[in-house]
């Protein structure tokens, strides 16, 4: 039984190796994946690599949303800015527009 752990750790470990190595997973990813092999999370090496797939395809997921949010809150900055502006500059033609008519009266 011990003869079978072995090869099964030693073939999750070298894919594992391997995947780092390509820069198709990072460190981080590496070792979540390598303690989840030791603690017996695997049982070979196709659902390695299915577990691999998940986590990257989640990790692009979240970036994709977390791009989308920040593109939302740049849009609404931009357009609180504009209106800002728009709201200052109709006070100042407002003003000038009362300065003028001030001297007539």
């Amino acid at each position: 039984m011990k003869v079978l752990w072995m090869r099964r750790m030693r073939v999750l470990r070298r894919l594992l190796r391997k995947y780092r190595e390509a820069k198709k997973i990072d460190k981080h990813l590496y070792h979540s994946l390598y303690m989840g092999a030791k603690g017996n999370q695997f049982k070979n090496k196709r659902v390695l690599m299915e577990a691999i797939h998940k986590e990257k395809a989640e990790k692009l997921r979240l970036k994709a949303l977390t791009d989308q949010a920040e593109a939302r809150k740049a849009k609404a900055k931009a357009k609180t800015e504009r209106k800002t502006k728009r709201k200052t500059e109709q006070d100042e033609m407002a003003r000038e527009l009362d300065a003028q008519e001030e001297p007539k009266a």
